[in-house]
């Protein structure tokens, strides 16, 4: 495996399996400390009242077995699948402008101003910089305000707006260029976000649907991925990706409204939710007058 450099040349060779020893830490840390599900957990630094708390937060779902023709039927009957997974192909493409280095390619190809290997290196390592305080930023936020997701949703489809409409209009400007990759770093912020909002909504279903779920969102999201860099952020388009910056405009703006409309989709299944807790406890009290109601009251939402 050879890593690029900027100054023309390669590094040594380094065999893939040495390239991937930095995840042994993580495995063996996931291993001992990570806490698995409430009900099975082990993790030592969960008190019995800590346990007990995260029980009371995660009900009870029977598990269907995944292996059959009836979760398929009940995985795609849903609209969770659809939702979520056009959800994460969407926003997965908002993060282009830090995924595929841009910035690097934007300097390497300058028109006019030749950066030093030291600068080509080093500048561009803000923007993941600024994806990292981004995301520590609204992971903390969107839980202080009690897992409003989707605000992330509204602001990834302004930034992806405003960056590359200021690109755009002011090809020329370095100072521009720089301070909207800088600022579209904070896009990274989705990826926690947004796969926390998956499993928020699915909390009351059972894990094997969720865990389909999640695995759909990025295996649609590397699905388009595939193809979308080629298209629109190849390095042949440096310096200025006229192409990709119309395509980040778009692509935000279908965000924010696909945002909206799974916002009402889960506000709708709230509902929904809602009322069949309220019938189960009048139901308890008083079985024989919830029986004799009318359908439509029983199937309301």
């Amino acid at each position: 495996m050879y890593y690029p450099r900027f100054d023309g040349t390669h590094t040594d060779s380094v065999p893939s399996g040495l390239a991937g020893i930095i995840t042994l830490p993580v495995a063996i840390y996931g291993f001992f400390l990570f806490p698995d599900t409430p009900r099975t957990t082990k993790a030592p630094y969960l008190t019995a009242e800590e346990k007990a708390l995260a029980i009371s937060r995660v009900p009870e779902i029977p598990e269907r077995t995944p292996i059959s023709w009836g979760f398929l039927k009940h995985c795609f009957s849903t609209w969770f699948w659809y939702f979520f997974v056009v959800l994460w192909m969407i926003a997965g493409e908002t993060e282009s402008f830090s995924s595929n280095a841009l910035l690097a390619l934007y300097m390497k190809s300058h028109p006019t101003k030749k950066y030093t290997v030291s600068q080509l290196n080093n500048y561009p390592t803000g923007v993941p910089a600024v994806g990292i305080v981004s995301t520590l930023f609204w992971a903390t936020l969107t839980d202080f305000w009690g897992g409003r997701r989707y605000l992330v949703g509204y602001w990834i489809g302004i930034t992806g707006v405003v960056t590359g409409a200021l690109i755009l209009a002011y090809p020329e400007s370095t100072s521009i260029n720089f301070g909207m990759y800088y600022w579209a770093g904070s896009v990274y912020a989705c990826q926690a976000t947004f796969f926390a909002w998956a499993n928020d909504v699915l909390r009351y279903e059972e894990d094997s649907l969720r865990a389909v779920v999640l695995a759909s969102m990025n295996m649609g999201n590397n699905a388009i991925n595939a193809w979308w860099s080629i298209v629109f952020y190849g390095a042949n388009f440096a310096p200025y990706f006229t192409r990709g910056m119309y395509a980040m405009i778009a692509t935000s703006i279908a965000l924010a409204i696909w945002t909206t409309l799974l916002v009402w989709m889960q506000r709708r299944t709230d509902r929904r939710r809602e009322h069949e807790g309220v019938y189960a406890s009048r139901e308890e009290k008083d079985p024989v007058s919830v029986q004799n109601e009318p359908d439509e009251n029983k199937g309301a939402y």
